[in-house]
């Protein structure tokens, strides 16, 4: 992150797993001067689901186009979700669609990929439902595609598709392959031995610094949304790495990192690795710097559209005496909302003691849901220090004063609509944005602890 060009303002391209994103960043105080987003949707029809890529491409320019006329952009970085890649043939195009990684395959080459995938202890890369390991992914396509597959001539990973659209030059990053993939090996830094088991090796883009600038946009694409000079396009970051990373620039181990939006991702920062339960969906990520961390997640974001939708509106005038209510009654919410994934796999989620609750305790009784899951999940990792919550769930002052009392370490919600895009612009070299934070101190909640346990029990 030295000796970087100092550029006034960055645009970033954020592609979530619900909506995507163009943002432009203040170089200086990386605050958001301008954002527009989109859906992010599934095509169902062809060979298996996949990303509406070119609707994607269409946004991204688009919005490129009227950000380069107003506020105006010198750099452009990328940061997308994870469990995606992108095969390309020969002319750099698509060979085959971006597979969503929700679909789910037939169990015979579920069976067969469990065959060949490496051991956790190589990898950290825990089994995942559906397509969350990309080896997975690679192994579908290759096995129920072969005439399609044979005209691949490179994978990328999913944000550095983006940057090799952008500027003609192919690569792969290391927080991407190391995240949940079964293709690295995060102890070594290199290939898991999967990847010669499945005969890519050679397909693989060269691995690039997530902090390398690729090159400048092509001059075909800059002329067409009205770029002037040369605009450099940086490697790019998976999204949760792209929120821890303003946290690993500016404090102290230990310290653990709450990135919520559709998944909630955990990392513990000065936590080890030898003691990851992977039936609990508790794995190595890879920062930026290339570094293993323990990580752990659920998929609290999804699980929180569901609920709120089944809930309905529920005011926030009186939060604290709902959650009073919820704890003396009992009303509690048992995993999984979403199954497939998080530190209780197998459980069948079920509403207790909810029959006469208002929609005010219903809410609070989920918030003490998705704590109770955020601890669990944070026990896994061997997290310590403060707990720093990015996203969505950094508004929800009931969820984070709750999972504050629960682990006994302060909660630091960061305010901001999202972490990933401005974690993305440090790859640009500018400074981690400053802002005001919100600090909620561990407090006794009367009868909590007994909650908890009775919380337990009940899944037991």
């Amino acid at each position: 992150m030295t000796d970087k060009p100092t550029y006034s303002r960055i645009a970033v391209l954020d592609i979530g797993k619900t909506n995507a994103k163009v943002v432009v960043l203040d170089g200086s105080t990386g605050a958001e001067i301008a954002a527009v987003k989109t859906p992010n949707t599934v095509i169902r029809d062809g060979i298996y689901p996949h990303y509406d890529i070119e609707a994607l491409w269409a946004f991204t320019l688009g919005a490129l186009k009227n950000f380069a006329q107003q506020p105006g952009f010198d750099a452009i970085s990328i940061t997308t979700h994870g469990a995606s890649a992108a095969l390309l043939d020969a002319k750099g195009d698509l060979a085959m669609p971006v597979l969503d990684y929700e679909h789910a395959y037939p169990q015979e080459i579920v069976d067969a990929y469990a065959q060949l995938r490496p051991p956790f202890e190589e990898t950290f890369s825990p089994h995942q439902a559906m397509g969350l390991n990309v080896g997975a992914q690679l192994h579908y396509q290759k096995t129920a595609f072969a005439d399609d597959f044979a005209r691949v001539a490179a994978i990328v990973t999913y944000p550095q598709y983006w940057a090799a659209r952008l500027t003609g030059v192919l690569s792969n990053e290391v927080t991407s392959l190391g995240c949940h993939t079964d293709l690295w090996n995060p102890r070594d830094g290199r290939y898991s031995s999967l990847v010669d088991t499945l005969g890519i090796r050679d397909l693989m883009a060269p691995i690039r610094s997530a902090f390398d600038a690729l090159g400048p946009v092509l001059p075909e694409i800059a002329d067409s949304i009205g770029l002037k000079g040369n605009v450099p396009v940086y490697c790019g970051i998976h999204d949760s790495n792209a929120s821890l990373l303003p946290h690993l620039v500016s404090r102290p181990a230990p310290f653990c990192v709450v990135s919520t939006g559709t998944w909630v991702i955990n990392f513990g920062v000065g936590g080890d690795l030898e003691h990851l339960d992977p039936r609990r969906d508790a794995l190595a990520n890879v920062d930026a710097y290339g570094r293993a961390v323990p990580s752990s997640r659920f998929m609290g974001g999804r699980e929180f559209e569901i609920l709120s939708a089944e809930i309905g509106p529920a005011s926030s005038d009186d939060a604290s005496a709902a959650l009073a209510a919820v704890i003396s009654k009992g009303l509690m919410l048992l995993p999984n909302i979403a199954p497939g994934s998080g530190p209780f796999p197998g459980k069948a989620a079920r509403w207790i003691n909810a029959e006469d609750a208002s929609a005010a305790e219903r809410y609070a009784g989920m918030c003490c849901y998705l704590a109770l899951m955020n601890e669990a999940c944070l026990e896994l990792i061997g997290a310590g220090g403060p707990t720093i919550v990015e996203g969505p769930f950094s508004l929800n002052d009931t969820y984070l004063t709750i999972l504050a009392a629960l682990t006994g370490r302060p909660v630091i919600a960061v305010p901001g609509s999202t972490g990933t895009s401005q974690g993305a612009a440090l790859l640009t070299g500018v400074k981690p944005p400053t802002g005001a934070e919100r600090q909620f101190v561990p407090l006794e909640i009367p009868g909590l602890a007994a909650y908890r346990r009775a919380w337990y029990a009940a899944m037991a």
